[in-house]
């Protein structure tokens, strides 16, 4: 079990550190840029290959990885001809756009695996009606437990989804619903009435509801290539939003900071959804993707993201940030890393060991 959580942990880190800096490289080697070395893992080196000037390698800490670019450590002496050739002589918008590159072929990586996995088919709940709860407006409609809803207003609706997103729109107004029932089709008024119900973050919500719960009937749905993409990078900006909107929950205090999980916790999820095949294994990689994108976009020195606000201040003032001023963020920036680093690990000990 643990040998399976290691190499699950492995082999998701691996592809998606791999991704993240992979972008990073195409995009200087398409802008000219000298790479010197690809390495995935910090520390000391495993093995190593050189292939023209770049070294290929892989580190023995496997937190992380990194793209050394020519000419990207102030104070390196570099002859006239490898000048041209250096990140620091590149345009502003350049290097923007190497930076940027590792988050966004993280964020990349995300719609194409979302966009395989509604090719595959994904399981979707059916509109049939599970329970009714007394009195409620569906009860005093005549909605029985097993009805299979159609219809709304003369939209058909094929998921669950798509029918609570409609009741939830109504604004209260009465609604034709045709279900099925017994193999005959029955239409049926309903008002939704108003009620407070709990979002993604349990904090309550004004909507419009029937009183009914869902039944645990599903089938499986499959998206062609166009619906398939498309629905990929729906997906991928959905959980980007949701991410960033979590971070924002978080430093408001509606979400416990004691929700954030780290190695330890991605192990233990890894292992879980490698037992359950490749598309629970895919999905699982495809939002920690979107979170590494995310993560890594936070305007904090170290991160790609703060390199991009040092280059967003440069663009505004016409001049590069002071390097000790540079200097001083990054260090805090790392202790501050170092600090989260301990935090979250912390928090995966107390989550699967226990106070």
């Amino acid at each position: 079990m643990i040998g399976i959580n290691i190499l699950s942990v492995i082999v998701v880190l691996g592809i998606l550190i791999f991704v993240h800096e992979l972008g990073h490289f195409l995009v200087a080697k398409w802008s000219g840029v000298g790479v010197l070395k690809f390495s995935l893992g910090f520390g000391p080196k495993i093995v190593g290959k050189k292939y023209g000037e770049t070294e290929y390698a892989i580190s023995a800490i496997p937190l992380g990885g990194y793209v050394k670019l020519l000419g990207e450590t102030d104070g390196e002496e570099l002859s006239e001809e490898d000048k041209k050739r250096s990140f620091a002589e590149q345009s502003v918008y350049k290097r923007m756009a190497i930076v940027a590159a590792g988050p966004a072929f993280n964020f990349l990586f995300a719609a194409v695996a979302f966009a395989v996995i509604f090719a595959a088919g994904v399981p979707v709940t059916t509109a049939r009606v599970g329970a009714v709860q007394p009195e409620s407006p569906a009860a005093v409609a005549g909605i029985q437990e097993g009805d299979l809803v159609r219809e709304i207003d003369g939209v058909t609706v094929s998921n669950w989804e798509e029918m609570a997103e409609t009741i939830r729109s109504s604004g209260g107004e009465t609604l034709t619903v045709t279900v099925e029932r017994n193999g005959a089709e029955n239409r049926l008024t309903v008002t939704p009435q108003q009620a407070e119900v709990p979002n993604i973050f349990g904090e309550p919500e004004t909507s419009y509801v029937i009183g009914i719960g869902m039944s645990n009937e599903t089938f499986l749905q499959r998206k062609g290539p166009f619906g398939a993409v498309l629905a990929g990078i729906g997906e991928t900006w959905w959980f980007t939003k949701l991410t960033y909107l979590s971070i924002v929950k978080i430093v408001q205090r509606v979400v416990s900071p004691k929700e954030l999980g780290g190695p330890i916790f991605i192990a233990k999820m890894s292992g879980d959804v490698a037992r359950q095949g490749f598309v629970p294994f895919l999905f699982f990689m495809a939002i920690l993707s979107v979170n590494l994108g995310v993560l890594n976009l936070l305007p904090i020195p170290v991160l790609d993201g703060g390199h991009l606000m040092f280059f967003v201040i440069e663009l505004v003032t016409k001049r590069e940030v002071n390097i000790k001023w540079r200097e001083a963020a990054q260090t805090a920036g790392f202790f501050l890393l170092i600090l989260l680093m301990f935090w979250v690990t912390y928090n995966d000990i107390v989550k699967i060991w226990g106070d």
